[in-house]
């Protein structure tokens, strides 16, 4: 049996989960990360990156009123409890307002708050996949990573991971079309239904 790494991007997983329909919670994304094993193949660890909701208060764009952002991690708390399973923690940041529909509004003075939304962006994310396969790689624990993401800032990773003699498989679900630079990256790609 070849022993495999699973490294999911939750971020990118969770859009392309929730445009499929599908409850994108603890019990669906093991279930996500269990079903990335080919035949012949154990499972190590599934690491799961992503980022606890965004808390804070911000200033709204238009009225310039308060607007308090709240949510909770139990989720990732609960996921970080299940066998095999381990979850790295990026930040999320609040970066400001975006439009909702481009172009806005014919007049400026018609502008209410509810036509723009929020704008965050994950931190850390990245780095921690590509720590992890550099650990991976070098401590030689594993044969395979099998990474679920869509970011060019993981080929470095993977190119490490590669020339250390890892093998490197990108993860497709159903929905995802793959940065042609991370193809040229990768040994194979492995698609993955939908739980």
């Amino acid at each position: 049996m070849k022993k495999i790494a699973v490294m999911i991007d939750g971020g990118f997983v969770r859009v392309l989960a929730r445009k499929a329909g599908k409850t994108y919670d603890p019990a669906f994304i093991e279930k996500v990360g269990l079903a990335c094993r080919g035949d012949a193949e154990e499972i190590h660890r599934i690491l799961y990156y992503d980022c606890p909701p965004y808390e804070g208060t911000v200033t709204l764009p238009v009225s310039g009123g308060k607007h308090k952002f709240t949510g909770s991690d139990t989720w990732m708390n609960e996921l970080a409890r299940r066998d095999l399973f381990a979850v790295r923690r990026g930040v999320l940041k609040f970066r400001g307002w975006t439009p909702r529909k481009i172009p806005i509004a014919a007049s400026v003075a018609a502008l209410k708050d509810s036509d723009f939304g929020p704008d965050f962006e994950q931190k850390g994310v990245d780095m921690r996949i590509g720590l992890d396969m550099a650990n991976y790689a070098s401590n030689r624990s594993v044969e395979l990573i099998a990474l679920m993401t869509n970011d060019t800032d993981c080929i470095p990773a993977m190119k490490y991971a590669r020339r250390a003699g890892l093998q490197v498989v990108l993860l497709c679900v159903p929905g995802c079309t793959p940065a042609p630079e991370l193809l040229g990256h990768c040994d194979f790609v492995r698609h993955v239904a939908w739980p």
